[in-house]
């Protein structure tokens, strides 16, 4: 798999869930820190799935 493909992906999650969050009138402060969260999380998801394992 493509870590291209993971980062488009959360990237439409984030946005979802942050368009979601503004429909039920969150507080602006509380959007950006979840989407920050939800980047990290993303991106370590991302390299864990898609790293290459050292050979022995």
């Amino acid at each position: 798999m493509s870590f291209g493909i993971y980062a488009v992906g959360y990237l439409i999650l984030i946005a979802g869930v942050a368009y979601l969050a503004h429909l039920m009138h969150i507080p602006q402060h509380y959007i950006v820190a979840i989407a920050v969260i939800m980047l990290g999380v993303g991106i370590v998801t991302g390299v864990q799935t898609t790293r290459h394992k050292d050979p022995s």
